[in-house]
């Protein structure tokens, strides 16, 4: 039985504001580096930033019919994630589908499968993470899920989870833990500012991160030069 889920809850939209200005890689260290789909999931074209609640599809090998029913549950803000129910790189989505995403106010795509269009989805700048670029085309014959929990990437996504995607990849980040992410990405920008301003300075991370005395005890020894052996052993 396929199904589709209606009116799921969204993240707070000032919480996904901050997170794709905080970006992939602060978030996935802030939340104990879990969630991370697989480093496969590239843009296709470069410099979007992007953060919003994740409208799940679920659909079969090289049919992308139920993106179609995907697209009406989407809303301003959204970010629609699809992942096949066998492994496809089929090209499911294109610049009409990218369109109609456009005109609910869907933030971008991500899917763990084909995109195709490429350029004119780059043109009209609507963002998509994929695992392959295709033009091989599909059919519109099967059912499946929209708005259940998915596996995309190696990762679990729930409908109403925050999804965060920039040129680093992208991440995922569980509903009911977008605040306290939040504050701890907030922490950790601040603390890289403050390390990155020390390092413009000629500090070393060495003594910034206090590295010296963990690395003697792991058995680093420092001597010089002896000129007598050419190899400097």
């Amino acid at each position: 039985m396929s199904t589709v889920v209606r009116n799921v809850p969204r993240p707070d939209p000032a919480h996904l504001a901050a997170l794709a200005t905080f970006g992939v890689s602060t978030v996935h260290e802030a939340q104990g580096r879990k969630g991370l789909l697989a480093s496969y999931m590239r843009p296709i074209w470069r410099g979007a930033r992007i953060a919003g609640g994740a409208v799940t599809a679920l659909v079969t090998p090289a049919d992308n019919w139920m993106i179609h029913v995907a697209v009406e549950q989407c809303a301003t803000g959204d970010i629609l994630v699809i992942a096949p129910s066998s492994p496809s790189d089929a090209g499911y989505f294109g610049e009409l589908l990218g369109t109609s995403l456009a005109a609910r106010g869907v933030k971008g795509l991500v899917i763990d499968a084909g995109c195709r269009d490429v350029a004119e989805l780059a043109e009209m700048k609507f963002p998509v993470w994929s695992r392959a670029v295709s033009a091989q085309g599909t059919v519109k014959e099967s059912l499946g899920d929209v708005n259940l929990p998915l596996v995309c990437a190696g990762a679990l996504v729930r409908p109403g989870d925050a999804i965060v995607a920039d040129d680093d990849g992208v991440v995922v980040v569980r509903r009911e833990e977008v605040a306290q992410v939040v504050a701890a990405s907030k922490a950790r920008l601040a603390k890289e500012t403050q390390a990155r301003d020390r390092l413009a300075k000629g500090e070393l991370g060495l003594d910034i991160y206090a590295m010296r005395a963990k690395l003697k005890d792991k058995g680093l020894v420092y001597r010089d030069w002896d000129p007598a052996k050419d190899d400097g052993a």
